[in-house]
């Protein structure tokens, strides 16, 4: 997996913590009107926000239509967040994998 050098020490960035830090901030409503706009319940943003849960294909839907972004910037985040811990807690069993070389495929 490449990875831009300049963030590879940095760690993971959950989209729950982008929706905590950053979004939710700026729209100055309670998480349980969010909820509701939503059409989740507290406890399912809840744990997104607090990232034990993942941003669903159903959930990057929603907040999508709700903050008129593309579901795809959601997706995204959370398949880099999730590639990410999981290279990482791989990364003895990756390094014992031989790449083959780009003519035998």
């Amino acid at each position: 997996m490449s990875m831009n050098p300049i963030l590879s020490g940095l760690p993971p960035t959950h989209p729950g913590e982008i929706l905590r830090e950053d979004v939710l901030p700026g729209i100055h409503l309670s998480k349980t009107e969010i909820a509701r706009l939503l059409g989740v319940s507290r406890q399912t943003l809840h744990d997104v926000l607090a990232e034990r849960q993942p941003v669903t294909p159903a959930m990057a839907l929603r907040l999508a239509k709700l903050f008129g972004s593309s579901p795809q910037v959601w997706i995204n985040l959370q398949r880099d967040y999730d590639l990410r811990v999981l290279a990482e807690s791989m990364r003895e069993e990756l390094a014992a994998i031989q790449t083959l070389p780009r003519n035998a495929a």
